[in-house]
């Protein structure tokens, strides 16, 4: 792949200059890297977190809204959330209290709460499915739905887009090589078996190609994000969704949606705002107010069909669920959240914040022709290193840099600015201010002017 950068002396010299800044800057999160790389890989909780820029990771003392303070009292703006984790925001009031109140009076049970009942009404009032499941995480809820997908049809295999992200779920680690066959990602960690074997993919947007995977009548279920965010942003054309859903009714398959970081286009995700028509939608993240939680919504139709198939005698072993899913802590702290945080009134806001986000790198992209091009989705944006919007993933994949990326992100995180560690996304969340955006639209000039002025 060609560099999307050419200037690699200069971007070298950059990158060693802003790790002298970064060292002088964070000594106490450095000694508490040294305490930690004695008994954690890497000194992390998680390898993934590794990947952040820097020779060592900050350390987070404290957050509120759109803010945390690191080890070495560094104030951050936060523009990554927890990959939208706290797209709440960090320690939202509301659900700050529900979850305190509720985890005094006990945490998990295995037996339902009222929280579980509103909590299911709220999702279906935004999402259009009327039947309600709850999982500890958006990839619990694709797993359970790829299950019961198959359960009902009959059927082996699922279809996702390339470069689509659903979590850990194994059957969606799966990418298309240069002749079009199915096989595993890169980096994919001891997969179970070949991908071709459960996994059909199609590149997002293309049509044809779904209408040809779906003809061959082994796919149980179509899971899509209904726009890719994982490896960039990269929105659906006109008329894609509806031919989509048109060619899962006529094949027979299931079409799920996972709305985890599409969530990020309103209160009701691009399920709503796209007016879209799916068998099941999972959410994640975002909705527990900053704890584990996740769910999985259905049509009346398909849990019904899943209900039946089981008998009651083996619900509990047949692969689906856990005993924390569905917890007290977590159903109070989607019930507050959806009831008080993430409301209509807060999404404008957070949209309003994306739209001059992303006015402030189109400009400095635009002062200095840079090849770039910047998409917003909602209260959620991101550049990327090409000169028109991807088409689908494979576009998107191509344009990658990775050490321009962490350049940028090592400049910003040197000025207060987190973004997200694996590609160039900002959220914003209901804390987030004007003031928040601008600190972000000078440091990211300033960035541009290093590289290109």
């Amino acid at each position: 792949m060609p560099d999307r950068y050419p200037h690699r002396e200069r971007l070298d010299a950059l990158w060693q200059a802003e790790l002298e800044v970064f060292r002088a800057a964070r000594p106490r999160s450095g000694a508490e890297w040294q305490r930690a790389v004695r008994h954690m890989p890497d000194g992390v909780p998680m390898l993934w977190m590794a990947k952040w820029p820097g020779p060592w990771p900050v350390y987070v003392s404290r957050a509120s809204g759109a803010h945390f303070e690191c080890l070495d009292a560094i104030d951050h703006v936060d523009l990554c959330l927890g990959d939208t984790g706290a797209m709440c925001g960090h320690a939202p009031e509301p659900s700050v209290r529900a979850i305190s109140e509720q985890l005094a009076r006990g945490s998990t049970f295995m037996l339902p709460t009222e929280d579980a009942a509103v909590a299911a009404e709220l999702l279906a009032e935004r999402f259009r499915v009327p039947v309600w499941q709850f999982s500890l995480s958006a990839t619990d809820a694709n797993r359970s739905l790829i299950r019961f997908a198959r359960q009902v049809t009959g059927r082996p295999r699922i279809l996702v887009h390339d470069h689509s992200y659903h979590g850990t779920v194994d059957e969606a680690y799966a990418t298309l090589d240069d002749n079009g066959a199915v096989v595993s990602r890169r980096g994919n960690i001891g997969a179970p078996v070949p991908l071709a074997q459960t996994t059909a993919v199609v590149q997002f947007n293309d049509v044809s190609a779904l209408e040809t995977a779906l003809a061959g009548g082994d796919v149980a279920a179509v899971l899509v994000e209904p726009a890719l965010t994982n490896i960039g942003i990269v929105l659906p054309e006109p008329r894609y969704h509806e031919a989509v859903r048109e060619l899962c009714t006529r094949f027979g398959a299931l079409l799920i949606i996972d709305e985890t970081h599409t969530l990020s286009a309103g209160p009701g995700g691009m399920t709503e705002t796209l007016d879209l028509h799916p068998d099941a939608v999972v959410v994640g993240k975002s909705i527990g107010g900053g704890i584990p939680a996740g769910a999985y919504g259905m049509t009346r139709e398909f849990a019904e069909a899943v209900r039946e198939s089981l008998e009651l005698e083996d619900i509990d072993v047949g692969g689906v669920g856990g005993t924390l899913a569905g917890n007290a802590v977590s159903l109070a702290g989607i019930r507050a959240t959806l009831s008080h945080v993430l409301v209509p009134e807060a999404f404008a806001g957070m949209i309003d914040r994306a739209t001059e986000w992303t006015a402030g790198v189109q400009a400095a992209i635009d002062e200095f022709s840079v090849p770039w091009q910047v998409t917003q989705l909602g209260a959620r944006a991101e550049y990327s290193f090409r000169s028109t919007a991807p088409r689908d993933g494979r576009e998107a994949a191509e344009a990658d840099d990775f050490e321009l990326q962490q350049y940028l992100h090592l400049h910003a995180l040197n000025r207060g600015i987190l973004m997200t560690p694996f590609h160039n996304m900002a959220l914003m969340c209901p804390a987030t201010t004007a003031a928040d955006v601008e600190r972000h639209t000078v440091a990211f000039r300033e960035a541009v002017v290093s590289l290109y002025a």
